[in-house]
């Protein structure tokens, strides 16, 4: 894992991306010592398939720029593209397919049943 200072780096080029893009319903979740899988989760809508892909291409590029490392999945369909740079996660959906899963529900319940 990388530290708090560059995970919050990440984070803001992330989050400058979403806005640029103008992604909707941004949702940042802390997952700071509750979880090894990350420190943040991110969870945005686009509002179509090609917006969906944007935002993704504009997030990876954005982070290559910036010297950070990133992999992603799910740019083919577009309905859901998944970007993992290591200590942040970002899930980008269609809204229907936000809705479906429900991810950020999910995942700020742990955080909070783990913070009791």
């Amino acid at each position: 894992m990388t530290n708090k200072k560059e995970n919050n780096a990440i984070l803001k080029i992330i989050t400058d991306s979403l806005e640029d893009m103008k992604a909707e319903d941004v949702v940042v979740i802390d997952l700071e010592g509750k979880t090894s899988i990350a420190s943040y989760m991110v969870v945005a809508s686009g509002n179509s398939n090609r917006h969906v892909a944007s935002i993704a291409q504009k997030i990876a590029d954005n982070l290559k720029a910036n010297g950070h490392k990133s992999t992603s999945e799910g740019e083919e369909r577009a309905d859901w593209v998944l970007i993992d740079a290591f200590d942040v996660i970002v899930h980008i959906f269609r809204p229907e397919v936000r809705e479906f899963y429900n991810l950020e529900k999910m995942w700020q319940s742990a955080a909070n049943l783990r913070e009791k």
